[in-house]
């Protein structure tokens, strides 16, 4: 069994399927998505529909992303925040439009079972954005923290390379987990395009809903699949960007 850590996908259905093909996935692999399935491309309908029939098939494991909150939330109250719309949520309005109520039941379904984290056998975090707390994402005062937080990347960014994790001054979150699989932002705010590990952080998002392409990652091997930059596969759109 391989086990792959999937990052952000932004309604980007056409580089989904083109990375599970190139990855020559088996019912038998594992597939992590990372969360944030939606809000971005025009897809995001489809890649919620594509996603609970591969889930029929495959050994999927889902984490909730922020905009899946959001676009949970808007489906179940019909509220508008227009800081969303202004960051992929008009998209994906668009393409529920043309949905009808069974499905649009069936994708509320679907996301309010999302899991805010994962924890494998080995001690690795699967986690859609990061947590604050010192003892670990199951302790947040707030749910809603793990698929929101940046502090924990942005600390393993700035780590201090020379502090091993022995030291007095290393940070105690990054102790609890062997290894930690986030996705949220996007690497290409650093100018990489493909993953980026600091410390024992692996960033898996590597811009798909603007102009990087969609990832998998080998959690075992770190072997890197990845899709064509997405935004070629969307010619006439213009995603996040």
């Amino acid at each position: 069994m391989k086990r792959f850590a999937i990052g952000d996908i932004h309604g980007g259905l056409k580089a989904l399927q083109q990375v599970l093909e190139r990855a020559k996935i088996t019912p038998q692999d594992q597939l992590i998505f990372l969360g944030d399935y939606v809000d971005g491309w025009s897809d995001s309908a489809n890649v919620i529909s594509f996603l609970i029939e591969l889930s029929q098939t495959h050994n999927c494991i889902f984490m909730r992303g922020n905009h899946d909150d959001l676009v949970h939330h808007w489906l179940k109250t019909d509220e508008q925040n227009e800081n969303w719309l202004k960051h992929g949520g008009q998209s994906s309005k668009d393409a529920y439009s043309r949905l009808s109520k069974t499905d649009i039941e069936e994708h509320k379904n679907f996301f309010s079972q999302l899991e805010n984290y994962y924890i494998d056998q080995n001690n690795n975090l699967f986690v859609h954005a990061g947590f604050a707390n010192m003892h670990g994402p199951q302790n947040e005062y707030e749910a809603y923290m793990v698929y929101w937080d940046r502090t924990l990347w942005e600390m393993a960014l700035s780590l201090d390379k020379k502090l091993k994790p022995k030291d007095l001054f290393y940070p105690k979150r990054l102790k609890l987990f062997n290894e930690i699989f986030i996705g949220h932002t996007p690497v290409t705010r650093i100018n990489k395009t493909k993953p980026v590990n600091a410390a024992n952080i692996w960033n898996v998002d590597t811009g798909a809903a603007f102009k990087g392409p969609l990832t998998m990652l080998n959690v075992d091997t770190k072997e890197i699949i990845q899709s064509d930059p997405v935004h070629e596969l969307y010619p006439n759109e213009s995603g996040r960007n």
